[in-house]
């Protein structure tokens, strides 16, 4: 029996606009546990960003994370699912550009996000990558 990307997507996802500061941001991912968050534009999805991209993309340059935006961290040319999408599709998508997380979108609105770690703890929980992804974090 297939399994679809709703069934094992995080549903309702933190979203921040382009605008918001990398220090807003890496407070949302400290005090919600996460690593990535949405950017949006109104309801329409821009970019995503992770606890990494902020490091790499903004910190590390030297900039002052209270006055870098979120928008020049974030990855914009995203791959993206839909919740009614076989999850092999979503499998292969990130196997074929090498990513983590996927953005879930219906009808050009974000509606979950589908990682790795979300997979791992389906398709294989007792493996390594999925007992690190169930675990509760250590912060």
């Amino acid at each position: 029996m297939a399994q679809y990307v709703r069934d094992i997507m995080t549903g309702d996802p933190v979203t921040v606009e382009p605008q918001t500061s990398v220090t807003a941001v890496a407070r949302i991912m400290r005090d919600q546990d996460l690593g990535a968050v949405l950017v949006t534009d109104g309801d329409h999805l821009r970019g995503l960003v992770t606890d990494r991209d902020l490091v790499v993309r903004s910190i590390a340059d030297g900039g002052d994370p209270d006055e870098i935006t979120v928008a020049a961290a974030c990855s914009d040319d995203l791959v993206t699912v839909g919740p009614d999408e076989e999850l092999t599709h979503a499998v292969e998508l990130m196997r074929e550009h090498a990513v983590r997380r996927v953005p879930v979108v219906q009808d050009d609105h974000p509606v979950g996000i589908v990682s790795l770690g979300d997979l791992a703890i389906e398709r294989e929980p007792e493996s390594a990558l999925g007992d690190i992804s169930a675990a509760k974090p250590n912060i």
